[in-house]
């Protein structure tokens, strides 16, 4: 892997010029260095203006990523899991990359199946059983 490019699957790899970071103070323990050290890492990717991506690759993450993206296109990832920021940029980077590579996955066909003869006899001997213990619930008819 080049330091340039970040390689997303064997079909799909983004230049860092793409990506952009940017640094805030985190919250939570650390003491004086919360107060003074921007170690929150936010990764911003415009996947709308990408260069590297496809209109379909564009429009599938656009649609599976929609509640992470803005209205302009602009997909926002954050981590401020470590004190450290180098930790938390390589942290970022790495769920970007398995976020692209779950969305851009292909998605499975279902097959469609029929219920074995064994499960289509124990449904029916349960209702049958279920039908006997309401019937046994009923007051007995009476012809007056």
């Amino acid at each position: 892997m080049s330091e340039n490019v970040l390689l997303i699957n064997p079909k799909l790899s983004i230049p860092v010029s793409e990506i952009e970071y940017r640094f805030a103070r985190s919250s939570g323990k650390g003491g004086q260095n919360v107060n003074k050290v921007e170690t929150k890492v936010e990764l911003y990717f415009d996947i709308a203006n990408s260069l590297s991506l496809s209109d379909m690759m564009k429009r599938l993450l656009l649609h599976k990523l929609k509640g992470r993206i803005s209205s302009e296109g602009v997909l926002r990832l954050s981590c401020s899991a470590s004190r450290s920021q180098i930790k938390n940029r390589e942290e970022a980077t790495q769920r970007f990359r398995k976020l692209l590579q779950t969305a851009l996955a292909p998605e499975k066909k279902r097959l469609k199946t029929k219920p074995s003869l064994v499960a289509k006899e124990k449904r029916l001997l349960l209702k049958k059983s279920r039908s006997q213990v309401k019937s046994a619930r009923r007051k007995p008819f009476s012809d007056e």
